[in-house]
């Protein structure tokens, strides 16, 4: 073969190679780092990105591709399986034969897409003492996909503090979710259990249900008509409504376990009869994203892809949202997903530099990995654009680049920048010592 000839099939089969998913072949072992709260799965710390709900296992993508492997190519790595919506919205379904083969497709298609899953136990997620069929049935579920390659997380009881609040006789959860619990744990030592509170109760109030979980988390959807319909009894009705539950939710675990954000590709405040349908932007998913983070989400989760009002004509026979996905999520997600340039800055810890903004809109956090800094900074201004400087980086830095803003850099002076910030603008930046 000529060498060109031979340097182009080279070429040809390398791209090929890191194009196709490489599947999961063993069962996983999932961890949570003590220190910064990252997920590890078999020894490799994520940031994790996943859906709720994501699309039937054998569906395609836009492009043709299986739809999974289309989001484990952006660097996604989780999809919420377990007892799903119904074309109607509503929760029904339960764990019986025909979901238990649907989540056994769910799983090979996973770990086909080097994907995890995360099922609800739903109905099986809380256990009363005199309940030993249901208790079988919990143990035989486990058994049969604690092993399985496409096994990541199990997700416990939804929104358990609304749940009681709403219960006709504020019924108390918290033995039989901790009953459970147990249960997993005692059939499963390799992974952990995922709860989602509504954004409701105070601190003391949630904090009841530290004990049946190992990850922490919270749905809140600020996008809708009227704002903030979401929190109807919240006094901030903006975008940054994230980072005030970011930072609560962290005070509910006593920043003793990982807490995940769920946000909003659609949800039930636009999507029921009466309703206006609005989806946020990418400016505004991507300042939610990124407040998130800041405030310290160790884990993101993107609801509503599935839900059918939301989908447009194409989108309706490929059953999920793939034009938000390639509008919004696809090129939001390639900033922070695992094959990202801040990979290693979201799972490390954070640094103790005193980075500081000038401006009490301005949140940030600061990762250092190796010789690079990374400071990731947002406004929750809703009003103004402002110059803010910063101050506290190391007096050796002379420039940086402002990561997805290409060409963008930045100058540095004595350890101090200058930079514009529009209402929910978002910067990251990254330094490297010499």
């Amino acid at each position: 073969m000529p060498r060109i000839s031979f340097a182009i099939a080279f070429l040809l089969t390398f791209s090929l190679s890191i194009a196709i998913a490489q599947p999961n072949t063993e069962p996983s072992k999932v961890t949570i780092d003590p220190e910064t709260h990252a997920l590890s799965i078999n020894g490799k710390k994520i940031f994790t990105i996943g859906f709720t709900v994501p699309p039937p296992p054998d569906a395609k993508a836009f492009n043709g591709k299986p739809a999974l492997e289309e989001f484990r190519d952006a660097g996604a790595v989780f999809i919420r399986t377990g007892p799903m919506l119904d074309p109607s919205g509503e929760w029904k379904g339960s764990w019986d034969a025909r979901w238990i083969a649907t989540e056994k497709a769910y799983m090979d298609a996973a770990a086909k897409a080097g994907m995890y899953c995360m099922p609800w136990l739903k109905e099986l997620s809380h256990l009363e003492e005199d309940q030993p069929q249901k208790e079988e049935k919990l143990r035989t579920i486990i058994r049969m996909f604690k092993d399985h390659p496409g096994m990541g997380i199990w997700k416990g009881e939804d929104e358990p503090q609304w749940a009681e609040l709403n219960s006709k006789d504020n019924k108390n959860l918290v033995p039989g979710l901790k009953r459970a619990y147990d249960i997993i744990h005692q059939e499963d030592a390799n992974h952990p259990v995922w709860i989602v509170q509504a954004p409701r109760g105070n601190v003391q109030q949630l904090r009841r249900h530290n004990v049946a979980y190992d990850i922490g988390g919270v749905d809140v959807y600020p996008i809708s008509y009227p704002p903030g319909s979401h929190v109807p009894t919240d006094a901030n009705k903006e975008l940054s409504m994230v980072g005030d539950y970011t930072r609560k939710m962290i005070e509910v675990v006593e920043d003793k376990k990982p807490i995940w954000f769920t946000l909003q590709i659609a949800w039930s405040g636009v999507t029921k009869p009466g309703k206006q349908l609005r989806f946020p932007t990418f400016h505004e998913e991507r300042f939610m994203t990124y407040e998130a983070i800041i405030n310290g989400a160790r884990g993101l989760i993107y609801f509503g892809g599935n839900l059918p009002v939301t989908l447009n004509e194409r989108d309706k026979e490929l059953g999920w949202n793939w034009t938000y996905w390639q509008r919004v999520l696809r090129p939001l997600i390639e900033e922070i997903g695992d094959k990202s340039p801040l990979a290693q800055a979201l799972v490390a810890p954070n640094s103790k530099m005193p980075v500081k903004a000038k401006d009490k809109n301005i949140e940030l956090c600061v990762r250092e990995v190796g010789k690079d800094v990374y400071l990731l900074a947002c406004s929750k201004d809703a009003q103004k654009t402002s110059e803010i400087e910063f101050t506290g980086l190391p007096k050796e830095l002379a420039e940086g680049v402002v990561l997805y803003e290409s060409p963008r850099k930045i100058a540095v002076k004595e350890g101090a920048f200058t930079d514009w910030f529009a209402p929910f603008e978002v910067h990251v930046y990254k330094f490297t010592r010499p």
